[in-house]
């Protein structure tokens, strides 16, 4: 079974090692499950439009949305680190390209590229990594994993089963943590004191790290932590979950 990589621009830009820890986790749960997989990674991947899309630009997203479904074309699986840029591909790449050359091609990949803890816990029927990760975490859950994507369960399931990990949650855990892309830049003010609210949260509930699916939301996080000094860390679940499974 050949899965492709999809690694968005925000991780192969600035969070790469993500990329290589979903790759990671992916195959020690194929080697766990006795699983034969194939992982496949298309060095001509591109920006999903997700940006253009939201900003308005619906023609370049379409450009760019048609690459992205060739590129994905001959995969039996599609897995990303973000449910944010998978839900664009799934959800709003049916609306641009209905009824287009592309329509059934559109359609076919809406319906096999999975959020990489989605894929682990749904398609691949993976809970327990067998991870040790000694530390508290608390729980990000970004709005566009959980209202576009549709992201419930999986996360946490993952995560209840790392050993030593004790989990806690935080107030307003499903509350926007003020980043939503292009809204950071134009309403600085309005999203420095939406992550604030959400840092704030996460102290409160006396954890070391915020985790999420959505490196966008940590960089976010991770920013005004960094620039308050304050004692807390954000970390991506799949890094999590790699750093677990050493």
């Amino acid at each position: 079974m050949l899965t492709g990589l999809f690694i968005p621009c925000f991780v192969d830009q600035l969070y790469p090692d993500t990329g290589f820890s979903m790759l990671k986790v992916l195959k020690h749960a194929a080697e766990k499950k006795h699983v034969h997989m194939e992982f496949g990674y298309n060095p001509e991947q591109t920006c999903c439009g997700q940006a253009a899309y939201n900003g308005g630009y619906w023609d370049e997203a379409k450009h760019l949305g048609e690459k992205v479904i060739r590129d994905f074309n001959n995969y039996a699986y599609v897995v990303g680190p973000s449910a944010s840029c998978v839900a664009m591909i799934r959800n709003h790449y049916r609306k641009m390209f209905y009824n287009s050359a592309l329509h059934n091609e559109s359609n076919a990949l809406s319906k096999k590229i999975f959020e990489f803890t989605d894929f682990l816990v749904t398609v691949m029927g993976m809970e327990d990594m067998g991870a040790r990760f000694p530390a508290t975490v608390t729980i990000h859950d970004a709005c566009a994993a959980i209202r576009d994507y549709g992201l419930t369960h999986q996360p946490r399931r993952l995560l209840q089963n790392v050993k030593e990990l004790k989990i806690v949650e935080m107030k307003d855990h499903d509350v926007c943590c003020g980043f939503g892309g292009t809204f950071s830049v134009k309403h600085e003010a309005i999203s420095t004191a939406m992550a604030e609210q959400k840092v704030q949260h996460a102290l409160d509930s006396n954890a070391a790290y915020i985790v999420s699916t959505e490196s966008s939301c940590l960089m976010h996080l991770q920013g005004f932590i960094d620039k308050q000094g304050l004692p807390l860390k954000t970390i991506h679940i799949a890094d999590l979950l790699a750093q677990g499974i050493n």
